[in-house]
């Protein structure tokens, strides 16, 4: 067998190796990297009786096949996957609840931030020249590659957060690493902070003297393992119950969903794969038969999924290359702040869940799709209800236990630079720092 390719979105890139992939971040042409095509998997071919971190080998070895980093694959999942990704029924009619929030920094990006890691340290070496890692974040995934990255040699880390547009939490996480890993606050959107990443990985004049990298999940090395958790809870269901599980999923830059679209793409027991958004409303608008048209990030209580430009869009379009079959395939709703306080309020009483606002939204487009479907869906829990006690505690009246990870991480102190929100300040910052 071949070993697999890798290709830009925008189709003006070499195809390379999923190693090189993964170091590069973005394609040169500014696309993101996609497979050529995607593998296919018998789910037969998974241990029954595999863990999570068994399921995920099996899942990525046709994506590794051949690249210098396949024989450490399993050594790669071992060490990013010692968290369990729980599914559990809700107390309520045909409603499970998948839990990605019991990772270091109680958020689903430590899965894919932890394997980017483990990749990155095995492809430079010890000898390496520094590589920084630029993430932009909404809330989430800055504390989840800060914690992965945190004190690991010759790699930096410049996280670039909306200043007053994240949860307090969120943001002394985002500030609590210090060494190696800085966080910066931006005057602006996430979208600002996402532009401006990828404005200083497509220099090349900048590159050659700062080498970068990203963690985003337009990296390859954070989309490809978030799969797994997808593939472990539809085999653990399909071997149960003898038919695919369903998905509502919250998302915002839309890498959560397309790794379970292509999880199911690829042979695994996934149903209907529904995307609950926020009030920002680019992908409900293109789901309901409008064009595709970014704007500018609202604010909402769900604020890890304020994004008006989500930048896997490029991937989503790419692996149907149809618009009116991608519409028919998947579908987008919106979640206004109203719902998702009535939501959260509505579980917290009548079913002693606490959730967070994000999961919130899948719910509430559960409550929707179960009047019609009469089918089990699985809702997608991104982050665990403690990040977001600013919104819940006065709403629920009660505080909201934090886990230990978490707590350990607030208990340090917090620092972040501020920055404007323009491409060249950060191309400043990180050349005063070469």
């Amino acid at each position: 067998m071949s070993a697999p390719r890798y290709v830009s979105t925008r189709g003006h890139a070499p195809a390379v190796g999923l190693g090189a992939a993964i170091a590069a971040g973005l394609a040169p042409d500014g696309g993101l990297y996609v497979p050529e095509r995607l593998p296919t998997l018998d789910p037969a071919a998974f241990d029954p009786h595999g863990d999570l971190p068994t399921t995920a080998t099996t899942l990525l070895a046709p994506f590794f096949a051949s690249d210098p980093l396949a024989a450490e694959l399993p050594a790669i999942c071992a060490e990013a996957f010692t968290f369990a990704a729980p599914l559990r029924p809700l107390a309520r009619p045909d409603a499970l609840l998948l839990e990605l929030f019991h990772g270091p920094t109680a958020a689903f990006k430590d899965f894919g931030a932890r394997f980017l890691a483990a990749c990155l340290r095995r492809l430079r070496g010890g000898d390496a020249a520094p590589l920084t890692i630029l993430v932009a974040t909404s809330g989430d995934t800055g504390a989840a590659v800060g914690a992965a990255f945190h004190g690991q040699a010759n790699l930096r880390v410049a996280i670039l957060y909306p200043d007053g547009r994240v949860s307090p939490r969120q943001a002394h996480q985002l500030g609590s690493f210090g060494g190696n890993v800085q966080a910066l606050r931006v005057a602006g959107s996430f979208d600002d902070c996402q532009r401006m990443v990828k404005a200083a990985l497509n220099d090349a004049e900048l590159q050659r003297e700062v080498p970068l990298s990203s963690a985003n999940s337009i990296s390859l090395g954070r989309l490809l393992p978030q799969m797994s958790y997808y593939a472990h809870a539809s085999l653990g269901w399909w071997r149960r119950h003898g038919t695919p599980l369903d998905f509502i999923v919250p998302t915002g830059n839309l890498g959560n969903a397309l790794a379970c679209v292509w999880a199911r793409a690829i042979g695994l027991p996934i149903g209907e794969v529904r995307l609950a958004c926020n009030a920002n409303a680019t992908l409900p608008e293109f789901f309901s038969g409008g064009d595709y048209r970014p704007r500018d990030a609202v604010p909402t209580l769900a604020n890890a999924m304020d994004v008006g430009a989500p930048s896997n869009f490029e991937r989503l379009r790419w692996s149907w290359r149809d618009d009116d079959a991608l519409r028919q395939d998947l579908r987008a709703e919106s979640v206004d702040d109203a719902t998702i306080r009535a939501t959260l309020l509505r579980h917290a009483n009548d079913y002693d869940e606490v959730v967070c606002p994000h999961t919130a939204t899948a719910l509430a487009m559960f409550e929707r799709e179960r009047k019609s479907s009469g089918r089990a869906w699985a809702i997608v829990a991104t982050a665990h209800p403690a990040k977001f006690e600013t919104v819940l505690e006065p709403l629920l009246g009660r505080p909201i236990p934090v886990p230990p990870s978490l707590a350990t991480m607030l208990a340090r102190p917090a620092q972040a630079t501020p920055v404007a929100a323009g491409d060249d300040m950060l191309k400043q910052w990180l050349g005063g720092r070469s």
